[in-house]
């Protein structure tokens, strides 16, 4: 069973899946983390939505790249948690299956190409507290123990 974290489900909104993959990015004592500014500001594990006929670990690539300007190696899976949001970017209420790996930073390209979204490397145990989402929180908790 996939673990949910947040928000119980509402019984008066229909929910549509959304699976995504999110990276748990250390360097030494710190994380890479995006910093989103809109639609309200918070720290969050690089990553987002799978693409319809994409793979999981391309989607994992392109959303760190994407957030951070940064590319990947060695993916790992960790595991998976489910949380039930309201999307307001894109008017969708939405069941998201994320997927969280754990992978080694590499190189920065350049800047995040993703609007509101700012690449910035946070402590793993203030990282922990801060994160925007409880999901998020319990595997980085997990990993840094």
């Amino acid at each position: 069973m996939i673990p949910r974290f947040g928000p119980t489900p509402r019984h008066d909104v229909k929910y549509r899946l959304r699976p995504g993959a999110y990276a748990i990015l250390p360097r030494g004592e710190e994380l890479l983390l995006t910093f989103q500014a809109q639609p309200r500001p918070e720290l969050q594990l690089p990553g987002g939505g799978i693409d319809p006929g994409e793979s999981p670990l391309a989607a994992l690539h392109r959303e760190v790249f994407e957030e951070t300007g940064w590319t990947i190696a060695a993916p790992r899976r960790l595991g998976a948690f489910r949380r039930f949001v309201y999307m307001p970017e894109y008017d969708l209420w939405a069941e998201k299956l994320c997927v969280i790996y754990h992978a080694r930073p590499v190189r920065r390209i350049g800047p995040p190409t993703e609007p509101d979204h700012r690449d910035v490397w946070v402590s793993s145990h203030r990282a922990a507290q801060e994160l925007g989402n409880s999901g998020d929180r319990h595997f980085v908790t997990r990993f840094v123990a």
